[in-house]
């Protein structure tokens, strides 16, 4: 009996594949960098062929790593960058124009046109969402009307639409499957949260045809099987759910009050809300945590839209790091009489700003200020905008075992000590760290082999997660009001 699982972790930076055993632990991982492209300031796309062919050359790197074969596999579950947009020909399955990336702000107009008419209110209402171009019913109308004919021939079902979840399936087996799981779908600002449906009010709105959708589906059951001559024998696809919710299912966060922040390119929280969706007055976003047995969890979520990132631009911009994992000594050494702050508003400022205007500023620099304190503060700004999310979550859902709760953790940024401690004085409250930080892939795998019969209930599952270690609370009140109101003055002056 196969009892192996696969997760196939599309993300921003890179797409992984990973082979788990059937106590859910990594036997390989194998990953395949994917570059941006920014064909203009604001614009940030990805060649979906790339996302494809990284995706095949990840799977067969780790199935090979691992000596799998195809009837090893008891399941395939797949975990996607989410609100990322892709139109393609249903008979060719060829994307007519890039993905455009979850980041992009071209849009940013065409929202403010709906909001100025007074629709942000309805959007909401309906979809937990806020209207902004992060989302994918903006692009998908301006693929329609960017590429000519492009808009007749999806009223004429000619085109298919999917976030990254719905173009693999659709190539993994063949064209015979267009389909997304409800957590995806509740990102694509066309879906009902109550419903779970798309919403035929929704699309007259953005001007998208109900034709080119994909089918809405649990996030554990049937997606198909992939071709056979892809991998050596077709695999059953199990499992699907958006990197974020994947990653909350990989924490154990089954539980109303149970929290967990994965901090990648960007940073994102999200708190169980049980089954009930509860309106956001704070500019955090109210999503489908996952949908089981035709059962919707649902969950707040705070999205930052630069964290790692961050990193990765001290390292490849202003080359003032070679590597990551220099960020924790050069913090460490930094001056703490010096008080710099760096608001990576490099793509805007997501929850709960929304400014798609915003750019990024260092501030508080001064002739003793260099690049320690400019490290610092860059590993601060993601501790910094973590409370602020944390913040409107408390005001927003007044259950006590939200306010008390531990933060789980995870994500690239979770492996930095210094972080971690900064992160638990900052919030003021226990952070910690699992002992399998591949909690993206963990939550894919684990739906894939729920919905395959191989996995233990989500109750059984949770109880199984241990911590590698907490990080407690140690800094005084006085500076963390301090800290906090010196990065919130910061934030002020980069708002647009």
């Amino acid at each position: 009996m196969a009892t192996r699982l696969l997760a196939i972790d599309q993300g921003t930076s890179s797409t992984r594949a990973l082979v788990f055993d059937s106590d859910l632990q990594v036997l390989g991982i194998a990953q395949q960098e994917v570059p941006l492209l920014y064909p203009q300031p604001g614009w940030v796309e990805q060649d979906p062929e790339v996302l494809w062919t990284t995706t095949l050359a990840s799977v067969k790197a780790v199935l090979e790593k691992t000596g799998s074969r195809a009837f090893d596999i008891a399941a395939i579950g797949i975990a996607n960058q989410r609100e990322t947009t892709i139109l393609w020909d249903r008979k060719t399955g060829k994307a007519i124009h890039n993905a455009i990336v979850w980041q992009d702000r071209r849009t940013a107009s065409a929202c403010a046109s709906l909001r100025a008419r007074g629709c942000e209110d309805e959007v909401a209402a309906k979809t937990g969402l806020l209207l902004d171009p992060y989302f994918s019913a903006t692009k998908i109308a301006w693929i329609l009307d960017a590429v000519p004919g492009a808009r007749e021939r999806a009223m004429r079902g000619e085109i298919a639409f999917g976030t990254v979840d719905s173009f693999l399936l659709f190539r993994l087996t063949g064209g015979r499957v267009h389909a997304t799981d409800a957590t995806n779908a509740s990102r694509t600002m066309l879906c009902g949260l109550v419903s779970g449906t798309f919403d035929a009010d929704l699309l007259a709105l953005f001007e998208i045809p109900a034709a080119v959708l994909p089918e809405i589906r649990d996030s554990a059951g049937d997606f198909g099987t992939s071709e056979s001559a892809l991998f050596g024998g077709g695999i059953r696809i199990a499992g699907v759910a958006g990197d974020q919710q994947a990653a909350t299912i990989g924490q154990g966060c089954f539980l109303p009050g149970m929290m967990k922040a994965t901090y990648g390119t960007g940073a994102f929280m999200l708190l169980n809300i049980g089954d009930e969706p509860v309106p956001s007055h704070n500019r955090l976003l109210t999503t489908i945590a996952y949908q089981l047995g035709g059962k919707r969890t649902y969950a707040l979520e705070g999205a930052v839209f630069v964290a790692g990132a961050a990193v990765k631009w001290l390292r490849d911009g202003l080359k003032i790091i070679e590597s990551a994992g220099e960020t924790a000594v050069l913090a460490a050494s930094s001056d703490p009489s010096q008080p710099v702050y760096f608001v990576p508003a490099l793509s805007g400022l997501g929850a709960p700003y929304w400014d798609p205007h915003a750019r990024g500023a260092i501030s508080g620099l001064s002739g003793g200020s260099g690049r320690a304190e400019i490290v610092r503060a860059t590993l601060e700004s993601a501790g910094y905008q973590t409370q602020d999310l944390l913040a409107a979550m408390r005001a927003d859902w007044q259950d006590a075992n939200a306010a008390q709760t531990v933060l789980k953790v995870d994500g690239g940024m979770a492996a930095n000590d210094w972080f971690l401690q900064f992160l638990a004085d900052i919030v003021a409250a226990p952070v910690e760290r699992p002992t399998v930080l591949e909690t993206t892939a963990l939550g894919a795998a684990y739906l894939a082999g729920l919905g395959s019969g191989v996995a233990p209930e989500p109750e059984v599952f949770a109880r199984e997660r241990k911590p590698e270690r907490p990080f407690e609370p140690s800094m005084e009140e006085e500076m963390r009001a301090r800290k906090l109101a010196g990065w919130h003055d910061a934030v002020r002056r980069v708002l647009s």
